[in-house]
């Protein structure tokens, strides 16, 4: 027995109607073809892995910075944490990102990462110090929000300096 208030549109039987099955299916093939064909652009290739490296390495930096600051304060515990996972980064996107291997240039790769490190560390250092400015009495979660938010600019950045100048030579890897 149908319910007086249900519309009959609502009680039809949809299982009979492939048609919405199918347009989904479509859809999905769509986008896998879309999705391959973009992978063919060595830029897109290397946001998407520069992306995995750096969830890994924003996790082990902010990781760091609530370890250290305790004992540290927050502008130093900044600074060890953006060291240590700075060296992590230029070798994981080294390897992964731009597909260099070898020891060929290693050094030079990492001293030129520091560029991008000391770049990372004024915003962030001075993200923070703007932070205490407004807001003496921060809390870590607060201070932890102001320096992933500047080290979303700092990675735009370092991907650009990543790019364009340390690892000019697999551009297109």
């Amino acid at each position: 027995m149908e319910n007086p208030q249900t519309p009959p549109e609502a009680t039809a039987d949809r299982s009979a109607d492939p048609a919405p099955r199918l347009r989904g299916a479509l859809g999905v093939l769509l986008s896998a073809r879309r999705l391959r064909k973009s992978w063919r652009v060595p830029v897109v290739r290397q946001l998407t892995r520069f992306t995995g490296v750096g969830v890994v390495c924003t996790v082990s930096s902010l990781a760091l910075y609530a370890l250290c600051r305790p004992w540290l304060g927050a502008q130093t515990a900044n600074a060890v944490a953006l060291i240590i996972t700075s060296v992590m980064n230029t070798s994981l996107n080294r390897r992964f990102t731009f597909r260099v291997r070898g020891t060929a240039k290693l050094a030079q790769d990492h001293l030129n990462g520091l560029v991008a490190l000391a770049v990372a560390l004024v915003l962030t250092a001075g993200s923070l110090a703007g932070l205490h400015w407004v807001q003496p009495s921060a809390s870590v979660a607060a201070e932890l929000w102001t320096t992933t938010i500047a080290g979303w600019v700092a990675t735009a950045v370092r991907f650009s300096l990543l790019r364009h100048w340390i690892f000019r030579r697999a551009r297109n890897a």
